[in-house]
């Protein structure tokens, strides 16, 4: 038999993808005036935040994303349908 039919055929039947990660609203809205164009400072200012509150937001919606960058994780988000951005 070949390797890659024995994976194939599993017994449990097909295996369902991973539900995508959960974004806090807070989360979201960030990337998804990252995904405008705003800096940190533009998108603090737009949410009357601290700029190190939306430096934390990107950061944990970067570990949530699996992602190393802001621009993946924006990526991500978007092919994932977490945000929208106009």
């Amino acid at each position: 038999m070949h390797q890659n039919a024995a994976v194939a055929a599993s017994p449990s039947g097909p295996v369902a993808p991973p539900p995508p990660p959960r974004l806090t609203p807070r989360e979201r809205q960030c990337l998804s005036l990252l995904g405008q164009g705003l800096l940190n400072k533009a998108i603090a200012h737009e949410l009357g935040i601290a700029r190190v509150t939306v430096d934390v937001h990107i950061a944990s919606a970067r570990r949530r994303l699996g992602a190393r960058t802001r621009e993946q994780a924006l990526v991500k988000a978007l092919r994932l349908d977490l945000i929208e951005v106009p």
